[in-house]
């Protein structure tokens, strides 16, 4: 029976450390955003925590020539097989305006696309690249 009892210790032992060494998204993410038109970029810093399996996060707000864009709360947030995705929806002048983020996580880079939708209804989608913050 003590080979067993070995054998079951091993297996415990490496799905233990394999689960330590799992992908984390949790922590603070940036990367600039290209402004519209002849406006400058902006830094966007966004900050996601997976707790029980429940992906969580708030892109942080900015200032800009019009004003102050608020802190926003992401919705539809999953994370699974090292893939994030979630969206934000921010409002501006009465208009909702949902972005679409998803990624790929790579260490401390995720890399993926933002789809939304323009001024004119029709849909934008450019790649993202955001960097986890030290």
């Amino acid at each position: 029976m003590k080979p067993l009892r070995y054998l079951f210790a091993a297996f415990a032992a490496f799905f233990l450390s394999a689960a330590a060494f799992a992908a984390d998204p949790t922590g603070t993410w940036k990367w600039t955003q290209p402004g519209r038109g002849d406006r400058p970029a902006i830094e966007q810093t966004l900050k996601l925590e997976l707790k029980d399996g429940q992906l969580t996060g708030t892109l942080l707000g900015f200032e800009t020539p019009m004003g102050k864009v608020p802190d926003t709360s992401i919705s539809d947030a999953t994370f699974k097989d090292d893939a994030v995705a979630f969206s934000i929806t921010r409002e501006f002048n009465g208009n909702k305006r949902v972005s679409k983020y998803q990624g790929k996580l790579e260490g401390d880079t995720l890399k993926g696309s933002v789809e939304r939708s323009g001024r004119d209804g029709d849909i934008q989608k450019n790649d993202w690249i955001a960097t986890r913050a030290k």
